[in-house]
This record gives structure tokens, C-alpha cells and sequence, in this order.
């Protein structure tokens, strides 16, 4: 069974929509970020992105990674294209051609998206106080006016990033676009992206995989 490790406030979200959209069973073992824990390193701490336990799964100290046997993978993106590979079916890409495609959009959402909205997320929804820095959502939106014309041409033709269907490059691609729903500006401008987005959001797996995230303590 596929072991997924994080908490579902985190971007394991990615590979949790993606599993429940495989209906595959999946163990989850919640580790936390250690920058929510008053004292990470503490001997009564929870399982968390500090602790050599979980060191020794990910060296990095980050969330999620993913087990399948002896394969360890990081990198939430990257393991689910290998969760669409090996598991296979619509969502999966059908040819060599699609499987560039998917792979090009996922790169295209970690380079071209998300170093902007999750700027947007951090300083106009995370971020309290004198924390939160509006010039750099400011910033981060105006940088994003320029990909989100580009997802949206690409969405014109059928309404989905590749093969005309849904495929793991919308869940990777539109669990970046989400951080950045605090701009409304960027969708009212992009109106495919818009509805792009409110489709996928109507899906029974996301749905299940937001009920799972908000079952969790903030």
C-alpha cells in the first residue's frame, strides 16, 4: 500500500486528491511542520518535519513524501506523476506525447506559478499581523497576470490541460492556482481558469480530500 507522509494542511493535498481520483487505498502517517509546534525538537513533540524519524524518510525535512515498497519519493508534484504511472486509468497519461505534456505543465506550474501564489497565500490569507507584507502579494499577483493568460489560452480549446479530459496536469496545475484565490482579479481576468477551477473544485475526490484537510486542527 502507498504510504503517503504529512498532514493534509500541506501540499500532501496534492496526492491525496490524486489517490482518492485512483480509488486507491493509501496509508497516511501525519507528520506536522515544525514551524507550527511551539518546540518541535521536544521528546513529547508530535512526528514532525524536525524529528529523525522523519529525517530518515526525508533528509530534506519537508512534506510530503511518498513510500511504495522500497521506493521512497519527495516532492508532491513529482510523486504524483508517478502515482498516474503506476496506477494508470484517465487520469494517467495515455501516450508518450501526453505523458511530456503533463510533465511540462507540471513544471510550468512549479516555475511559472506557484514561486507567486504562494506569495499571495502567505500575505493575504496566512500571514497576521505585521507578518503580512501586502506590497509582496501585490507584487506576486501583477507577476502572475502573464502565466494565467497563458493557462487560460490552453484551456480554450477543450477545457482541460491535456488529452481533452481531466488528467493528473489539472490537479498538479490547479493545486498551485489555488493558493492565489486571493486575488479574484487574476480569475475575473482569466474567466477559463475561472470555471476550470470551479469544475475541479465540484469533484467529488477534491471535495473528499478537502473534508480530510479540514478535519484537521489549523
Amino acid at each position: 500500500m502507498i504510504t503517503i507522509y504529512g498532514v493534509s494542511r500541506s501540499r500532501a493535498t496534492r496526492n491525496i486528491w490524486l489517490m482518492n481520483e485512483l480509488g486507491q487505498p493509501f496509508k497516511q502517517v501525519p507528520v506536522i511542520q515544525a514551524y507550527r509546534l511551539a518546540n518541535p525538537d521536544a521528546p513529547d513533540a508530535p512526528l514532525n518535519t524536525h524529528s529523525p524519524a522523519f529525517l530518515a524518510v526525508n533528509p530534506n525535512g519537508h512534506i510530503p513524501s511518498m513510500q511504495d515498497g522500497e521506493l521512497v519519493l519527495h516532492e508532491s508534484l513529482a510523486i504524483n506523476l508517478y502515482l498516474a504511472r503506476k496506477f494508470g486509468g484517465p487520469v494517467a497519461p495515455a501516450t508518450v506525447a501526453e505523458e511530456g505534456e503533463c510533465a511540462m505543465w507540471t513544471l510550468w506550474a512549479a516555475t511559472e506559478a506557484e514561486p507567486h501564489a504562494i506569495q499571495i497565500l502567505y500575505h493575504r490569507v496566512m500571514k497576521q499581523g505585521d507578518e503580512r507584507k501586502p506590497a509582496l502579494a501585490d507584487a506576486a499577483e501583477e507577476a502572475l497576470r502573464a502565466p494565467f493568460r497563458v493557462l487560460d489560452a490552453a484551456l480554450a480549446k477543450t477545457g482541460y490541460l491535456v488529452g481533452g479530459r481531466f488528467t493528473v496536469a489539472d490537479i498538479n496545475v490547479s493545486e498551485v492556482v489555488r493558493y492565489a484565490q486571493a486575488a479574484p482579479a487574476l480569475f475575473d481576468a482569466a474567466p477559463r481558469v475561472k470555471a476550470w477551477l470551479e469544475t475541479l473544485h465540484a469533484r467529488p475526490g477534491f471535495k473528499a480530500m478537502m473534508d480530510r484537510r479540514m478535519a484537521e486542527p489549523a
